[in-house]
């Protein structure tokens, strides 16, 4: 199976009981401020500022707390203007490419901690380029398998979708990024209940792993993803089911 796809489920329910935490919340308003600073405060014109409020709202942030995020990002306030996107490339366990994407204002310190993060896991901090190219972005919807067939997800074709894939654990909705938001919203009316839609980063090509293997890669992750600054971690790994589960757990 495609571990990212398990890995993206796993991390959606686990945000959502997590995010009730403060550092969670500030991750997700500056990722709304900063898609509304790069692409307009239009929901509706602008994707990836759409998929972040979506983030937000699934995970029950209030309401004014992501309009003044958007409000920060469509004017001209200096705290939006200092944060920065960066995206950093590498190598973690076993050979993985591993793709971090930060929201900072100081871009020395978050590249002097994701260096140490990747040094300290056993990975590799690479140069910019380094693995980008094994890595499409797309919209990414993930539904249960067990409730529904493709002949069920005939919506989201319509409304654009580029491909449905089966994988062990679900479905997988595949969009062009700017046409997340109508395949989410078509599938919604058809009363198809989603497990995760999101903007990602989707492997071209996956390393498969063991599980002490996939143990390690999972603590470089983690790790990643708790520091302040790291809004998303991609990897191209591949493992079983079985595993996933039990590492993850």
């Amino acid at each position: 199976m495609s571990g990212h796809s398990k890995w993206a489920s796993i991390k959606h329910k686990k945000a959502v009981v997590d995010a009730r935490r403060g550092q969670q919340f500030t991750k997700l308003a500056r990722a709304i401020t900063v898609a509304a600073r790069e692409g307009g405060g239009d929901p509706e014109a602008n994707a990836s500022l759409a998929n972040a409020v979506q983030k937000a709202r699934e995970a029950s942030m209030p309401k004014d707390n992501i309009e003044r995020a958007i409000a920060k990002g469509a004017g001209t306030g200096a705290d939006a203007d200092n944060i920065e996107t960066v995206v950093y490339e590498g190598y973690g366990p076993g050979g993985v490419a591993v793709l971090v994407e930060a929201l900072t204002e100081n871009r020395n310190r978050t590249g002097a901690d994701v260096r140490h993060l990747f040094s300290k896991h056993g990975g590799n901090l690479g140069e910019p380029g380094s693995v980008a190219y094994l890595f499409d972005k797309a919209g990414v919807i993930l539904v249960d398998a067990s409730r529904y067939s493709e002949d069920d997800l005939l919506a989201a074709i319509e409304a654009g979708a580029q491909d449905i894939v089966a994988q062990d654990d679900g479905l997988e909705i595949v969009t062009e990024p700017g046409d997340l938001a109508a395949v989410r919203d078509a599938l919604t009316q058809a009363g198809v209940e989603l497990e995760s839609a999101e903007l990602t980063q989707r492997p071209k090509t996956s390393v498969s792993l063991d599980e002490e293997g996939a143990a390690k890669l999972f603590r470089l992750i983690e790790a990643l993803e708790d520091n302040d600054d790291v809004g998303e971690v991609y990897a191209n790994f591949d493992v079983s089911a079985e595993i996933l589960e039990r590492v993850a757990s």
